[in-house]
């Protein structure tokens, strides 16, 4: 072998392991670069992956149908006295709302309001996904157990789920994706766009007040010269994010928090910002961000008109639409949380029900799967993507902060703390040419008129 071919092959395999640690130096991500001008990110509110995608028959997708059922006791104390099994269900609407608390997920994962951090940590303590069944009932003492607990264990048809039916046989779907904190709403938003829930693990008051000093993708886009818009529903409940930070409203920047009917314009006239940042609505019927007390066909009406938009507008060949979701909400998953980097040192303490103990909260593990998908004519048709590589070469799960960390390389921010850097991009899903996709998805159809009580 000549020398200038050993050394040639010996410095492609240099580079080759320098990717994992230099993302921004991989082909990856110039394709990325390349490729997406524009990123529009619509998130959903409280479903769980076994939930919503459970009957989903895409190869890869572990999901009940595939590798289930899974089963819950309705007492973890008292096994002989119930159980419930994942099975497909026709509730387009679930009005008895599961518990989403943090001490409720704990109870969920662990079967306990207080576990071991210092175990779990350790990795001797792992989540068993054995307690949603419980839970719900001790929520709803007066509603009949059977009931309940085909509410958190049920997981719908592909037929009762047309528009995501349609996304997952189309585009790419997260098999491990997790929601970055094991509690509400509001922490799990603020982490999507800011990398930490800065020890906030309730949706309390300071998410009204503009209360957060931290960085967020509003404003790194911001710093990059790049411009956004956090399109918001009047009918609210949900952010809009854009307007939790001291800093959009001391750059004078509200202006870009804006109804989100014209999202549908701007994606006509090819007038998308760099980010565009959708809320849908919450909570109840009329609805359309899927929270458990609206419909979920409407929804699916949401997801439809964003998509169909979307595919017609000038801007299609150069956008990348992520969709997600911002917590489990109390539905069952059968996949454990992994421990993670914490973000910061901080915690949050709440008061647990029953005894009136309490519980400590490091942020230092994930919460439970959600649906997220990449839709773009960028990425392939019918993919199922599993766990990603961080830049520190290692196999780990994907989370709402992998979001930051592949927006971090397309416009060029660093990561903002040690959860984000740890968290794995997925810049390596952009192909380096388009193909086509659906000009329009399929025809959303209520599946149940009467909502379940």
């Amino acid at each position: 072998m000549q020398l200038s071919t050993l050394l040639g092959m010996l410095a492609f395999a240099a580079a080759a392991q320098a990717i994992p640690a230099e993302p921004l130096n991989s082909r990856s991500t110039a394709s990325l670069k390349a490729a997406i001008k524009n990123v529009v990110i619509l998130v959903m509110e409280n479903r769980s992956l076994d939930n919503l995608l459970g009957g989903q028959t895409t190869a890869g997708i572990e999901n009940p149908i595939h590798n289930g059922p899974y089963c819950n006791a309705w007492s973890l104390t008292n096994p002989s006295a119930g159980t419930a099994c994942s099975a497909a269900n026709n509730y387009d609407s679930v009005l008895n709302d599961p518990d989403h608390a943090v001490y409720g997920n704990n109870m969920q994962f662990y079967g306990t309001f207080v576990p071991n951090n210092t175990a779990i940590a350790a990795g001797t303590l792992v989540a068993t996904q054995k307690g949603f069944a419980q839970d719900q009932l001790r929520v709803y003492p007066s509603v009949s157990k059977t009931t309940l607990t085909k509410q958190v264990m049920g997981y719908y048809t592909e037929a009762q789920v047309p528009i995501l039916t349609s996304l997952v046989k189309n585009f790419v779907t997260f098999n491990h994706w997790h929601s970055d904190v094991p509690g509400p709403t509001n922490p799990n938003r603020l982490a999507l766009v800011s990398g930490s829930s800065y020890g906030h693990g309730s949706n309390d008051a300071q998410f009204k007040a503009a209360g957060f000093n931290q960085k967020s993708m509003f404003q790194s886009v911001t710093e990059a010269g790049k411009n956004w818009r956090n399109y918001h529903d009047p009918a609210g409940g949900t952010g809009p994010e854009a307007n939790w930070f001291n800093w959009t409203h001391t750059a004078g920047l509200t202006n870009r928090i804006v109804n989100l009917s014209q999202f549908h314009v701007d994606a006509a006239a090819g007038n998308l910002t760099s980010l565009s940042f959708l809320n849908p609505s919450c909570c109840g019927v009329g609805t359309t961000s899927m929270h458990p007390s609206g419909l979920i066909s409407a929804g699916e009406t949401l997801i439809k008109n964003v998509y169909e938009s979307l595919r017609a507008s000038p801007q299609w060949n150069s956008t990348l639409f992520i969709l997600t979701f911002d917590e489990t909400g109390g539905f069952h998953d059968h996949v454990p949380p992994p421990v993670v980097p914490r973000p910061d040192t901080l915690t949050f303490t709440t008061t647990t029900p029953g005894s009136g103990g309490s519980y400590t909260f490091p942020f230092n593990r994930l919460g439970g799967r959600i649906p997220t998908l990449l839709i773009s004519p960028w990425v392939g048709k019918g993919l199922v993507e599993q766990k990603g590589t961080n830049s520190a070469g290692q196999t780990v799960s994907y989370s709402a902060t992998s979001i930051l960390r592949t927006l971090g390389l397309l416009f060029d921010f660093a990561p903002y703390n040690p959860r984000v850097s740890a968290a794995p991009a997925f810049d390596h899903l952009v192909l380096t040419a388009t193909r086509t996709a659906p000009a329009t998805l399929p025809t959303v159809v209520p599946f149940r008129a009467k909502l379940l009580a």
